[in-house]
């Protein structure tokens, strides 16, 4: 019986080095890449290596918001503040049971219209529209049953006037020069057809007029472990996938669509939690069944700034709802998988995002587990336990730290040495603390998730300091 622990712990230990040689290495040459695009960008901007300022691509901001009254005033401020000429709002309130409509009426005195809406993708009617062109652009306001946020998507795809939209999450502001550089690929190429922004956390940031005046890292610590690692995500990962023509997702909090492709394409699917990567992954499929030339971008510069969890349980139902977001788009398209239809789609980022999303949390819970069974049957070697941890930590800890001080120096903010010394202090404790009870969190999303696939839960939000 020892000797069959001994093979089983064996062919564990040599497949989590494997695993995670893998993962380094894609992480490295990852950020490799991001960072060099980051300072790239930067040079370009610095030699005024920019578009002319009189083209612009008519874009229609469409914002989903169900119970978001603490936030939508701010937002919708934010979004007057941009730097662009050609484009309009347009807020579709979800069947809010708060006074999200009410706020968004007064505040920007808005009026009762009579407009029909055309029902070009599926989504629950209109029950009542309002609009304000009192401001530099229109605004449009949309109160509607509720259907949940892909619905509420689709319900302002269907009222939006241009041919581009840009949808957005009702707890962010968009920094100013957002519109101009999300719009900047598709100026470039006709053939973009969806491009993605960079998210980034704004707790800790003071907004004046769509302009960061004032950044620190969050005072507490879950929010600021958070910063960490969304610069870890979105410099790594989708800076190289958008260099093979690869990316599967964009997320939902800021993202740029062409909208007669997302409508012939079928529109969001109100049938999943992840509508965000389902469209996504949606146009990668109908473009390469039709034979449509495309291309799906990212765009670094241009930054959204989005609200954090700051208590660990709401970060937990957060996590919760994107795993299995991700579960259900990864398996209504896992014919994608090693089809070569698909390409560098299929054999680069379907399966990153099933070896590396969908299935780590279930290794690693799986590798701790083993390592205390090891503990329990004195079968673990502690010098290698201890060196593979330590190896594991720091070299993560570097990998967030590249990422994290790369966006800094590249969008000119200032740190100061406390916020410094506060990155460096908790990165190490977001790889080896956080990210193990966010992986046991995503391991048991799916359990019983058919009963509320698709419940949200409800989000503590706070007023964004925009001013």
């Amino acid at each position: 019986m020892r000797d069959v622990f001994q093979t089983f712990f064996n062919f564990v230990g040599y497949f989590f080095v494997l695993y995670m040689v893998g993962y380094a290495s894609f992480l490295f040459l990852a950020v490799l890449v991001g960072s060099s695009e980051l300072y790239g960008a930067k040079r370009r901007n610095l030699l005024k290596n920019e578009l002319q300022e009189n083209h612009y691509v008519p874009i229609s901001i469409l914002v989903p918001a169900h119970n978001e009254e603490v936030t939508i005033e701010s937002t919708v401020r934010s979004l007057l503040a941009l730097d662009y000429r050609l484009y309009e709002i347009i807020v579709v309130d979800d069947g809010s049971s708060d006074d999200t409509s009410k706020i968004v009426r007064e505040a920007f005195h808005m009026k009762h219209i009579s407009r029909p809406i055309q029902a070009k993708v599926p989504s629950q009617p209109a029950e009542a529209v309002y609009e304000t062109r009192s401001y530099k652009v229109p605004i449009t306001l949309i109160r509607k049953k509720n259907g949940g946020k892909a619905d509420a998507l689709n319900m302002g795809i269907n009222a939006a006037q241009y041919p581009y939209f840009v949808c957005m999450d009702a707890d962010s502001v968009l920094q100013r020069d957002s519109l101009e550089k999300i719009a900047r690929p598709v100026l470039e190429d006709d053939h973009v057809v969806a491009v993605g922004g960079a998210v980034r956390p704004c707790n800790g940031a003071v907004i004046k007029d769509g302009v960061v005046v004032k950044y620190n890292l969050p005072n507490k610590i879950l929010p600021c472990m958070q910063v960490l690692e969304y610069d870890r995500s979105f410099l790594a990962a989708r800076i190289l996938f958008d260099k093979l023509n690869g990316s599967i997702l964009i997320s939902g909090a800021f993202g740029l669509f062409k909208k007669s492709v997302v409508i012939a394409a079928g529109g969001y699917n109100t049938k999943t939690m992840g509508e965000d990567m389902e469209l996504v992954v949606k146009l990668h499929v109908f473009c390469r069944e039709n034979n449509i030339p495309y291309r799906i971008r990212y765009a670094t510069d241009a930054i959204c700034w989005t609200q954090a969890p700051e208590r660990l349980r709401d970060l937990c139902k957060q996590r919760r709802r994107w795993h299995i977001g991700l579960f259900q788009s990864m398996t209504d398209h896992r014919y994608i998988l090693a089809n070569p239809k698909y390409g560098l789609v299929s054999f680069v980022s379907y399966f990153y995002f099933l070896f590396y999303e969908l299935l780590s949390p279930y290794i690693e819970v799986f590798g701790v587990i083993t390592i205390l069974l090891a503990i329990q049957l004195k079968f673990l070697n502690w010098p290698y336990g201890v060196l593979y941890t330590c190896i594991y930590v720091v070299y993560s800890s570097i990998l967030s730290l590249t990422a994290f001080f790369a966006r800094i120096h590249t969008i000119d903010l200032k740190l100061l040495a406390t916020d410094v010394l506060k990155a460096i202090g908790l990165c190490a404790l977001e790889v080896s603390c956080l990210r193990f009870i966010l992986a046991w969190v995503r391991m048991s999303s799916l359990i019983g998730y058919r009963k509320r696939k698709l419940s949200w839960g409800q989000i503590e939000r706070k007023k964004i300091d925009f001013q």
